[in-house]
């Protein structure tokens, strides 16, 4: 039986779901950095095995233990592939053919997978016309915050972009197995940690036979410091929350984060770097809260 999550979330949960949507965001711009003088396989591999001794020097200084039975690491292994090891090596790969407003967008179906998935295999999530629309909604927002130029190259380098889409379906597929933690009673930091580590002991010696890394240049200290970001931030800090909002308020909820990204990514640059905020981006935030309210219950009054 699976465990019930509230479908319509609190102020804590928003809180959650917009940092985890910064956290998230940042790794675009510090994969970008990272691809200059790094392959992708090793990029994902430090950017796993990084994160994961994160987590666990966190664990061993709260006085937490990782779980002993084998059940349970088998299933750590599972969500490890579809949740870290799967998508980030598609997306990290798709990112060095195609432009990265375009893997935004189609990174931006993954709630279209989740809500497909989760209709079929949850019963407290099923699938509902409200959803359909407040996702379609939610896309419409997406590429008009992006810019229509960002559907330019849509096409051309077709297995890069599938391979951004074939991300979207594995993270899909990831929320909804990684429901059976709450019922297993692992907690959120335990859960991150495990599915890191085992993910990490998949994707390291492919990446060292593969690409060899021992035999490339040392990389510059810029490098360096996004490969860590990327890992303490956008990975070990960014899966405590996703699993929290995993147990609480369920994966077509979270997968909403998507929608988030391009919002936090233009604030960012107006806050940060001066950006010009452009009407059509006020628009596109517009359609984005529609559908992320349409999503939660909320613009309807619906809590189930």
């Amino acid at each position: 039986m699976t465990a019930v999550i509230n479908q319509t979330m609190g102020k804590q949960e928003w809180l959650m779901l917009f940092l985890l949507s910064v956290l998230w965001g940042g790794s675009f711009f510090f994969v970008g950095i990272a691809v200059a003088e790094l392959p992708p396989l090793t990029i994902v591999s430090l950017r796993l095995v990084l994160a994961a001794l994160t987590l666990w020097f966190v664990m061993t200084l709260m006085g937490q233990r990782l779980p002993k039975s084998l059940s349970v690491w088998k299933t750590f292994l599972v969500m490890g592939l579809f949740n870290s090891a799967i998508p980030f090596s598609l997306i990290v790969w798709g990112q060095t053919h195609i432009a990265s407003g375009l893997a935004s967008v189609l990174n931006a179906t993954t709630p279209l997978f989740t809500v497909i998935m989760a209709g079929v295999f949850l019963a407290d999530e099923r699938m509902s016309s409200r959803k359909v629309v407040s996702i379609v909604i939610g896309f419409i927002g997406v590429v008009i915050l992006i810019g229509p130029s960002s559907l330019d190259g849509l096409g051309v380098n077709v297995f890069a972009q599938l391979a951004v889409l074939g991300a979207a379906a594995s993270y899909g597929i990831s929320g909804v197995y990684g429901r059976r933690f709450k019922k297993m009673n692992i907690p959120p930091l335990a859960t991150a940690t495990g599915q890191l580590i085992t993910s990490s002991l998949v994707l390291l010696p492919i990446s060292i036979v593969v690409e060899r890394p021992d035999q490339l240049m040392f990389p510059s200290a810029s490098v360096w410091i996004s490969v860590i970001a990327l890992a303490v931030f956008s990975t070990a800090l960014a899966y405590i929350l996703y699993f929290r909002l995993l147990s609480s308020s369920g994966i077509t909820n979270l997968s909403m984060v998507t929608f988030l990204i391009p919002i936090t990514a233009i604030l960012l640059g107006v806050v940060v770097l001066d950006e010009v905020l452009m009407l059509e981006h006020l628009i596109g935030m517009v359609f984005i809260v529609v559908s992320l309210l349409g999503i939660d219950g909320r613009l309807l009054g619906k809590k189930h």
